[in-house]
């Protein structure tokens, strides 16, 4: 599905419909869903000690994991960038790209470490901020989901709650 999606990223870039960015990001959530829900499972059963033993498997199969992950993420990012941001975008379209682009980097950094976390975390936020100030009106479901997200990339991924809540308030 992502691969006939690109397609139409590649033709239309930013001008597809509404129902077209719908089916575009459930198609790319669909396909990086079952690897954060791997992730989280894998670190959840990591802090039982009965698996110690299995620490090592574990280890391994999640680090996998989070590579496939961290490469679909930068797939759609990359996909976004040059079929999309790259050509004529603004308005609520160019709001929903940039705000999906944060989406996969903060995806990104919930497993990442070092200097990838510092690099996800960065492209993240710029993101977000850009989206942000993209003018569209205040019960906007794109403006409300940007501020959502953007709360949950700070209370999560920087764990800055107060920012977090600030954010949700402002929005509110």
């Amino acid at each position: 599905m992502v691969d006939q999606l690109e397609k139409v990223m590649q033709e239309k870039g930013a001008d597809v419909t509404s129902d077209e960015r719908n089916l575009l990001s459930v198609a790319f959530k669909n396909l990086i869903s079952s690897k954060r829900s791997a992730c989280r499972t894998i670190a959840a059963i990591e802090q039982n000690p009965k698996y110690a033993k299995f620490s090592d498997a574990l280890t391994q199969y999640k680090a996998s994991i989070e590579q496939k992950l961290r490469n679909d993420c930068q797939r759609i990012v990359d996909m976004i960038n040059v079929h999309v941001l790259k050509k004529s975008c603004d308005g609520e379209p160019k709001a929903f790209f940039v705000k999906m682009v944060g989406d996969y980097y903060r995806y990104i950094a919930e497993n990442a470490k070092g200097a990838d976390l510092e690099a996800a975390k960065s492209n993240a936020l710029e993101s977000y901020n850009m989206a942000n100030q993209i003018t569209l009106p205040p019960c906007n479901p794109i403006k409300l989901g940007l501020a959502l997200n953007f709360s949950v990339f700070h209370y999560e991924v920087m764990k800055n709650h107060k920012a977090a809540c600030d954010l949700a308030d402002q929005s509110l």
